[in-house]
């Protein structure tokens, strides 16, 4: 079974930031963002880029923006 898992760096991080407020919608997407641990509308926190936090993500897709590190460098650096 463990070869049917896609293998994940330790170190890959996600920024996710609460971009739309969950008035109106159902509790399940409340509930998720919530869980991943948002609090505040425009909050922005950091999450591992795990399956299961892919799939929470994929859930609330429309409530959240999700910001992956770029593969060449860091994800501050500014190109010129």
């Amino acid at each position: 079974m463990a070869d049917k898992r896609v293998a994940q760096d330790a170190g890959t991080m996600l920024r996710v930031t609460w971009v739309k407020s969950t008035i109106g919608h159902r509790a399940g997407a409340r509930g998720t963002v919530r869980a991943l641990g948002l609090h505040r509308l425009h909050q922005t926190i950091e999450l591992a880029d795990t399956p299961v936090n892919r799939g929470m993500l994929r859930r609330v897709a429309f409530l959240v923006t999700v910001e992956e590190p770029r593969a060449g460098g860091a994800a501050t650096e500014k190109d010129a």
